[in-house]
């Protein structure tokens, strides 16, 4: 008996390290660099809120679209889909100003 629990034993504490080490993986894509940050008015501000902005604006340009051609009226839920429209534009900036 006292094998089988030793063994139950060893098996927990390499399932616990095979836990550990794949919790951090998502960490191996973290550069200590910094986030890219953009010199405006003799402050940093992060690339990030340049990024939100353009997706806002970009998504308000859009609804302007739309309700020129008049797909706004046949939105069935208007809130989710700019922010997703937002967040699109958001992320594309991102990828394209930043490459990240």
């Amino acid at each position: 008996m006292p094998l089988r629990v030793a063994a139950r034993l060893r098996v927990a504490a390499s399932l616990r390290a095979v836990a550990a080490s794949l919790a951090a993986l998502p960490l191996a894509g973290c550069m200590p660099a910094g986030a890219p940050a953009i010199p405006l008015f003799g402050a940093y501000f992060p690339s990030w809120l340049l990024c939100a902005l353009i997706g806002i604006l970009g998504a308000v340009l859009v609804r302007l679209f739309f309700i020129r051609a008049g797909i706004d009226d046949a939105l069935p839920l208007r809130l989710p889909v700019y922010v997703c429209i937002a967040a699109a534009i958001g992320f594309a900036a991102a990828l394209l100003g930043f490459g990240r």
